[in-house]
């Protein structure tokens, strides 16, 4: 079990930001929402090539800032993503895109029957700062 991925102990990278902002300067924030169900199941990054790629293949297309190269969500593992829309914040500097899953869920995490999961799969408990996982 990875602890990160699966414990119980918050453990929020609060550097992100300035990590992605070293190898991947020109890239901006993007939420991943299910077009039928509203859940955000993603947040993750793109840059103007992922996105004009995501536009013209209407698939989910981002920029990997681990790998600093297109991805395609779900290539390998055949869950891919359809784009349904698209929408913009009023400062243009991060994206919505409304997906709906081809097969699947996004998250590269199992739950215990070995199903994919979204990603926001565990909720925080305010009193104690445990996470509590949704999808065990």
């Amino acid at each position: 079990m990875k602890e990160l991925e699966e414990g119980s102990r918050l453990q929020l990278d609060f550097g992100k930001i300035a990590k992605v902002a070293k190898v991947a300067p020109e890239v901006i924030p993007v939420a991943v929402q299910d077009a039928d169900s509203g859940e955000v199941i993603l947040v993750a990054y793109t840059n103007e090539l992922a996105m004009r790629k995501t536009f013209e293949a209407r698939t989910l297309v981002l920029w990997s800032t681990s790998r600093n190269e297109l991805w395609e969500k779900g290539k390998t593992s055949g869950e891919t993503f359809a784009l349904v829309d698209a929408f913009v914040n009023c400062e243009q500097n991060s994206l919505v895109y409304k997906v709906r899953p081809r097969r699947g869920r996004i998250c590269h995490t199992r739950n215990a029957k070995g199903e994919p999961r979204n990603c926001y799969y565990r909720r925080i408990n305010p009193a104690t700062m445990e996470l509590e996982n949704l999808d065990a």
